[in-house]
């Protein structure tokens, strides 16, 4: 199993664009076999700050998910209303 949360900073004012682009991946994320969890997120404190908590069943499911077409316009979509590339932090329950 591969859990991570993606910190997507976008710049001031494009929250909004970067917001829409993540809601319109999130549905056909969640439909990808091996998805387990999809869920953005936004910091209360710093509305530039969305996350997106992922679990997926395999670093093959994941890898498969960076190659579709959805994922990929999402970046064009959000590519220059982001702040900088999507940190990923990985993450294991304790």
């Amino acid at each position: 199993m591969v859990k991570f949360i993606a910190r997507i900073d976008a710049k001031p004012g494009q929250e909004g664009l970067v917001s829409a682009a993540l809601r319109e991946l999130a549905g056909p994320s969640r439909a990808e076999a091996g998805c387990l969890q999809y869920v953005p997120c936004r910091s209360r404190e710093d509305a530039t700050k969305l996350l997106v908590l992922e679990e997926w069943e395999s670093q093959e499911a994941l890898d498969a998910h960076m190659e579709t077409p959805h994922f990929h316009a999402f970046l064009v979509a959000a590519g220059e209303a982001l702040a900088g590339p999507p940190q990923l932090e990985f993450v294991e329950p304790l």
